[in-house]
């Protein structure tokens, strides 16, 4: 009989992390896939990320609407809350074996909550991890609630064992999302047109002298400084005057703030060299990447992906605070001009090497083979 697996996906970077996960469990002889999709990953205005899953040939079991309108710290409260309530009902109806939550989204805490509260063993992908924001308060938070860790770094795993965890349920297996970096390098030629391919806003652009990638998400602890935060990046990428492709922030409390920020530069300054987007396939957006000059945010793609496929990447502010970092990273603070410096200075130095911190790029593959094999303490289930 197999072992039911199923995956609660959150969100657009979510999807990203999980993608080599669910095609390895889907293809294991000993697993069954269930699929929830939940929260922005089902809103357009997130980037419609069910649309990629399904184009992926996956099939979604449940549909989980969650995500309160207002983009605000109650908001993101009471969409936990709205999730906590949702989850229960399709649990009970799949049965599963295993649910597997994917690293630190805010909504993440209300899979961990109540799989575990239903006796369900719970897999934790990204757990032992440092960074800013509240991101680490949910992601030790999921790491005590889970009986399963994967983990990206050995430093993670350290940090799994020393709260507590049984190490023999610790498994170092590299971030799955490296596995994707790992495909694009096999055929890394930008092979599409992403001003063909995806609708956008702003400017066509001339990419054929480089081009720079932007994601910038709010801060959580710091959502009111939002539209100011991102009105610094604005106005030092556009000072630069290389073409920008700029990616929509995802919805945690403060996106409200960037999005009316990035909509009046658009209106006042009228800048010609960016074009925003919402999102792009996972193959896709690193490609796009891997073929960029520099990415420019606060986005883990920078510290993780970026790291392995040797992209330059300017961090700004306190988001990824504490991860662990290779060499093509340049930190700074929200000032527009040290931002455009620091841009400038990568332009100049070129690519860095590829550093495999998070991974070799096998890590799906591990996953499902230790979700087959690992024992799962019967007492903790449900008898249905």
């Amino acid at each position: 009989m197999k072992r039911k697996i199923c995956v609660v996906v959150t969100a657009r970077p979510s999807y990203s992390r999980i993608k080599t996960v669910l095609t390895a469990i889907k293809e294991h002889a000993d697993l069954e896939l269930q699929l929830v999709v939940a929260a922005s990953a089902l809103l357009d205005r997130y980037g419609d990320t069910i649309e990629f899953i399904e184009k992926d040939g996956f099939k979604v079991d449940s549909k989980v609407f969650i995500t309160l309108e207002g983009e605000n710290l109650i908001t993101s409260a009471k969409s936990v809350g709205l999730a906590l309530v949702e989850l229960p009902t399709v649990f009970d109806r799949l049965k599963p074996d295993i649910v597997i939550t994917i690293a630190d989204r805010f909504e993440t805490i209300a899979t961990a909550v109540a799989a575990s509260y239903m006796n369900i063993p719970l897999a934790h992908l990204q757990g032992g991890e440092i960074t800013g924001s509240i991101d680490e308060k949910v992601r030790h938070a999921i790491t005590k609630f889970a009986d399963i860790h994967f983990v990206a770094t050995d430093k993670a795993a350290e940090r799994v064992i020393r709260m507590g965890e049984d190490p023999q349920k610790v498994f170092r297996t590299g971030c799955p999302s490296i596995d994707i970096a790992a495909d694009v390098l096999k055929n890394p030629v930008l092979d599409f047109d992403p001003q063909k391919k995806y609708s956008a806003v702003g400017p066509m652009l001339d990419l054929s002298n480089g081009y720079l990638v932007v994601l910038q998400h709010p801060v959580t602890t710091e959502y009111g400084m939002a539209r100011q935060q991102i009105e610094e990046t604005l106005f030092a990428v556009n000072d630069v005057g290389i073409s920008t492709l700029w990616f929509w922030p995802n919805v945690d409390a403060g996106s409200d703030g960037v999005s009316k920020g990035i909509r009046a530069f658009r209106e006042y300054e009228k800048p010609k060299s960016i074009r925003f987007y919402k999102n792009m396939l996972p193959n896709d957006f690193l490609k796009l990447i891997y073929n960029s000059k520099c990415i420019i945010g606060n986005s883990s793609v920078a510290i993780r992906e970026c790291a392995y496929l040797g992209i330059p990447a300017v961090n700004i502010g306190s988001r990824q605070s504490g991860r662990e970092r290779g060499a093509n990273v340049f930190d700074v603070d929200y000032n527009r001009i040290s931002i455009a410096e620091s841009i400038r200075n990568h332009l100049e130095n070129g690519k860095p090497n590829s550093d495999h911190l998070y991974g070799d790029g096998e890590a799906g593959i591990r996953i499902a083979d230790i979700l087959s094999k690992t024992s799962v303490s019967i007492e903790k289930k449900l008898t249905y």
